[in-house]
């Protein structure tokens, strides 16, 4: 990533955290959550996108982007048990990542809740098969 994208992130994300503040509409809340979710993805951030998105949902829990980009977060990324004290240690590529290394039990749950998010997107949109084409196909 650029420092430029980077700059421009890190302005975007400062200023979704101000729309928080005097937002008091609980459906526009939650669009400004995901949108701070989708920056944390893309800062490679994903506790903190997957604690946006719970947020969002939470105050519109018919919010199909959200539930993708969770599912997208576990399909690509998996957190492995570290051995310092219960830390957990990001990997990219989650499930892939815990499949390289023979943690199938590991993958197959992340790569279950991914369909499960998926599923849920797809619950909120239905009849256009053109949303979430890589949860079709996947």
């Amino acid at each position: 990533m650029s420092a430029q994208s980077e700059g421009n992130y890190a302005e975007a994300l400062q200023n979704y955290y101000e729309a928080t503040r005097p937002e008091i509409d609980p459906y526009d809340r939650s669009y400004i959550l995901y949108n701070i979710g989708l920056i944390h993805t893309s800062n490679g951030e994903h506790t903190k996108a997957l604690e946006s998105d719970f947020r969002a949902l939470e105050r519109n829990p018919f919010l199909p982007q959200a539930f993708n980009n969770m599912a997208v977060i576990c399909h690509y990324e998996t957190l492995k048990y570290g051995s310092k004290g219960g830390n957990f240690i990001t990997y990219s590529d989650r499930g892939e990542q815990a499949i390289i290394q023979g943690d199938s039990e590991i993958a197959e749950a992340w790569f279950d809740q991914a369909a499960e998010y998926w599923k849920q997107a797809i619950a909120l949109t239905p009849g256009n098969p053109g949303n979430y084409i890589e949860a079709h196909n996947w």
